[in-house]
């Protein structure tokens, strides 16, 4: 007799299955695919176009075209909806096509192949159709299936390890191994963690899927990671395997502090959080669905209203509205978002290491997409699909020597050669600072970001290079999609498609981004079409060498050839008509640039009373009649101001060094608090705070004080 306990196991063991396969079965069937599928198997159950003899890392295994047909005509066989529905000739073609596969067992060179791809295919389609099969055929796939399992090398603690546990999972429901299913949710549930100075989720909420620490947040962390857990959250939920309310909290947090901060709007894919996957083709740029959402919500109600704004905005129900700045300082990222445009910082330090290794091809041009790149948004598709036709040494926010030719894809990955890298951040505006020092090249630079609601100022100072190569400082490359007009002063002038220099610009505007110079400035423009191949741009095996022809506007700064120290000043001001930037730019006195040396460099908003400074070493700086600052050690510090008097001091230590810092500000202000004291002078009029920095896995994060 089976007891009442394992009647509702079993009874829970069989919704989470119909859960899943439900999941598998939710597309509709293309019976005209199906078709074409059962014409061109061959008699032996290969598949013409599949090229089985090449099992290399760089032919992306093709292989796995020949399982997602098999899987195709499995869902056709169980879809009553299909012409197809228990058809005899799906299921001879299904039993044939796995007797190949059975028959030659193709192992690729790269492990993800026969750990995750194959495993995958072939574990969907056996819980699918599994019942339906020949027995002596599921059980000669289950040691192939059985690949992926808990002490594979993939499965290491990140992404990959929930993606292995989850095929291990589906195989052993398909199994009805109730118990060995439950210590695999287990493990499953127990990957939603922190995991700081190591591989998974960061103390920040991005992710690094490697020791490297190069942002993964939006590739391994988003779809392994986050989505996979939230599918298996989704999947036990309401049963005695359901996750608990605190992890699925967690993953609350982790998407809309991580994923979703570093995505435009929540909406799109953010360009400069990819790696090696930036050279391989889109599809068309469209919103990212909501089901990720919409399971975890199944769960939880825990930030239920800004889970729901995402939802609404990815169906465009409403406009984005949120304002933020974040500095992921555990991965040298820095965001910032308004309602109307979406911008960030990517650079890296000792810490972390540039860029990800071009594995398996793709991402051969990448070397300098963390040298301080800066893209900006306004619609999301600014930059989407233009790398074949990318100048490589000319990205967006960077200084890169320009080479006759990228060094070799073998090259891509450094060490950071700095410390001070960081950014000073109240949530709502902040600046950053890169001391940057090329790993490629003999070039190195003081770069530093202001970001405010309307604006953001770029500086560069002390760039140097001790090569007879140019330098430049490109302050963007994108698709041209509008008219380009330039102003030197007077009335603005539309640019005729084409490249050459211009001297005495006062500022530059291409797709409603104005590009303004304090001084006027010698610049280079180019705004015509370029041409290049996706071949070109990745060592994958069979892809396209097909001409690709896109318009790119590209505005970049010349420093010449050995600069001894160069300095640059500009500033971006986003969503901004022609009109309207001809307007501002002739009274462009609510911003001043206060210092612009390889000791300092700060910036101050009149008109929102705030002011941010990056001391590269200590030193003082007068920011108006009635303030003054000194730093005793490097650091930045962003001051707002309210009335003429100090309301908030936020501090931050891009070294990671110091324990406390100490700020002498104009003003008296006593009073201590949670993270300070003060030490007021009355006679010279100033005030000492001593700062109490965060410490651990939060080096790095800023402290907000409210100064009474």
């Amino acid at each position: 007799m089976v007891s009442a306990p394992n009647i509702l196991a079993q009874s829970e063991i069989e919704l989470i299955k119909s859960r899943i396969v439900a999941d598998l079965m939710s597309q509709e069937v293309n019976d005209d695919y199906i078709d074409e599928i059962l014409k061109k198997i061959n008699p032996d159950g290969s598949f013409p176009g599949i090229d089985y003899t090449d099992l290399s890392r760089t032919a992306g295994f093709p292989h796995r075209f020949h399982n997602a047909n098999l899987l195709h005509l499995s869902k056709a066989f169980m879809k009553e909806s299909s012409r197809y529905f228990r058809d005899e000739q799906v299921k001879s073609a299904i039993v044939k096509g796995l007797s190949f596969w059975l028959k030659n067992d193709f192992v690729g060179d790269n492990w993800h192949d026969n750990q995750i791809s194959t495993p995958t295919y072939l574990g969907d389609l056996v819980l699918i159709v599994g019942d339906q099969l020949p027995e002596i055929i599921v059980d000669r796939l289950q040691p192939i299936i059985g690949r992926a399992h808990m002490n594979a090398s993939g499965a290491r603690p990140s992404g990959d390890r929930i993606v292995i546990a989850g095929i291990l999972a589906k195989n052993l429901l398909f199994r009805g191994e109730d118990k060995e299913f439950e210590k695999i949710i287990n493990i499953i549930e127990g990957e939603l963690k922190f995991a700081t100075g190591s591989r998974g989720m960061q103390h920040d909420y991005s992710f690094h899927h490697r020791v490297d620490r190069v942002n993964n947040t939006d590739s391994y962390g988003y779809g392994k990671y986050a989505n996979a857990y939230g599918d298996w959250s989704y999947y036990v939920s309401g049963t005695r395997y359901a996750f608990s309310k605190e992890k699925i909290n967690q993953l609350v947090d982790y998407y809309l502090d991580g994923i979703y901060k570093q995505s435009v709007y929540g909406i799109y894919p953010d360009v400069s959080v990819q790696n090696r996957s930036i050279t391989i083709k889109k599809p068309e740029l469209k919103p990212r669905g909501t089901q990720e959402i919409e399971r975890i919500l199944a769960s939880t109600d825990y930030r239920r209203v800004e889970l729901e704004e995402i939802i609404r905005l990815r169906k465009g129900e409403i406009k984005p509205g949120r304002s933020f700045a974040k500095f992921f300082w555990q991965t040298e990222h820095f965001v910032f978002q308004r309602p109307d445009f979406y911008t960030t910082v990517r650079m890296f330090s000792s810490r972390n290491r540039n860029m990800e290794v071009p594995y398996n091809g793709p991402g051969k041009p990448t070397h300098h997409r963390a040298d301080g790149t800066n893209y900006l948004l306004l619609k999301g598709d600014e930059y989407h699909n233009i790398w074949p036709v990318y100048d490589w040494q000319k990205i967006s926010g960077t200084t890169i020597l320009q080479k006759p030719e990228l060094p070799s894809p073998e090259e891509i990955q450094k060490d950071g050669l700095t410390d001070f890298v960081g950014a000073v951040t109240d949530g709502l505006y902040g600046a950053v600072t890169f001391d940057f020092k090329s790993p490629h090249d003999p070039l190195q630079a003081k770069k530093s970001w202001f970001f405010f609601d309307e604006e953001y100022v770029c500086l560069g100072a002390d760039i140097k290079a001790d090569s007879k190569l140019q330098v430049a400082t490109t302050l963007n490359q994108s698709l041209l999609r509008s008219p380009v007009h330039i102003s030197e002063g007077k009335n603005s002038q539309l640019m005729k498609h084409g490249g050459r220099e211009l001297k005495g610009i006062k500022w530059v505007h291409h797709d409603r981004v104005g590009y303004v110079f304090p001084e006027p400035e010698k610049v280079s423009l180019s705004n015509q079409v370029e041409t290049g191949n996706w071949a070109s741009i990745t060592d994958q095996k069979n892809i396209s060498q097909e001409e690709v022809q896109e318009g790119v506007f590209k505005l970049w700064l010349d420093h010449g050839s050995k600069p001894a120290n160069a300095t640059y000043a500009y500033m971006v001001v986003p969503n901004v008509s022609e009109q309207e930037l001809e307007r501002s730019s002739k009274d462009n006195r609510s911003i001043d640039i206060l210092s612009n040396t390889a000791n300092i460099q700060a910036v101050h908003h009149k008109r929102l009373g705030i002011s941010q400074l990056s001391f590269y070493h200590a030193g003082e700086l007068t920011i108006d009649n009635a303030l003054t600052v000194r730093l005793d050690s490097p650091g930045m510090v962003m001051l707002k101001q309210t009335a003429g008097r100090l309301s908030q001091l936020t501090l931050a230590d891009p070294s990671r060094k110091l324990s406390r810092m100490l700020v002498t500000v104009s003003g008296q202000y006593p009073g201590d608090g949670d993270h300070y004291r003060s030490i007021v002078d009355k006679q010279a009029g100033s005030t000492l705070f001593i700062v109490d920095l965060p410490v651990g896995v939060y080096l790095g994060k800023s402290v907000v004080l409210a100064v009474q």
